[in-house]
């Protein structure tokens, strides 16, 4: 009987409190569902680069050579060459950083792509180029996958 009387002089401040608790819970579910949006639309932005760069190497033969030796590089490496593994790696310092901060949904085949791409010469001796250019949390990242697959 208590608490029936103790509602009915306090309505008005219960129903408010219950109208601002509602409210917080519907702004944190609009929050996170809005998140994993903006998440996926960077995750789009991003495969849209890739697919960008990728174009330059099926429209461009000659940098076909980048992927289909396995011996070490003996020969000097082109310009073109440098620029399409320098701009992969440019593109893979960015998905990095937006998967550190959280702008796009994990990538799970990330490690195996980059394992794949610097098991080609070519790459992997411009990585060796590069690596001293680059920010040391990225370069720890590449290197602990590339220990990795060598473990």
């Amino acid at each position: 009987m208590a608490f029936l009387g103790l509602v009915s002089k306090n309505w008005f401040d219960l129903l408010q409190s219950l109208g601002i608790v509602a409210s917080l819970l519907l702004a944190i579910h609009t929050s996170r569902r809005e998140t994993r949006a903006r998440q996926i639309s960077n995750l789009n932005a991003m495969k849209q680069d890739y697919i960008q760069i990728w174009n330059v190497l099926y429209s461009r033969p000659e940098l076909e050579n980048i992927f289909r030796s396995k011996q070490p590089v003996d020969r000097p490496i082109s310009v073109a060459e440098r620029l399409f593994v320098k701009m992969l790696i440019i593109h893979l310092d960015s998905a990095y950083r937006a998967m550190k901060a959280g702008l796009f949904v994990h990538l799970e085949g990330l490690q195996t792509d980059i394992r794949t791409f610097f098991a080609a010469p070519v790459p992997k001796k411009i990585w060796e180029e590069l690596r001293a250019l680059q920010d040391r949390q990225f370069v720890e990242f590449v290197e602990e996958v590339l220990n990795c697959s060598a473990a």
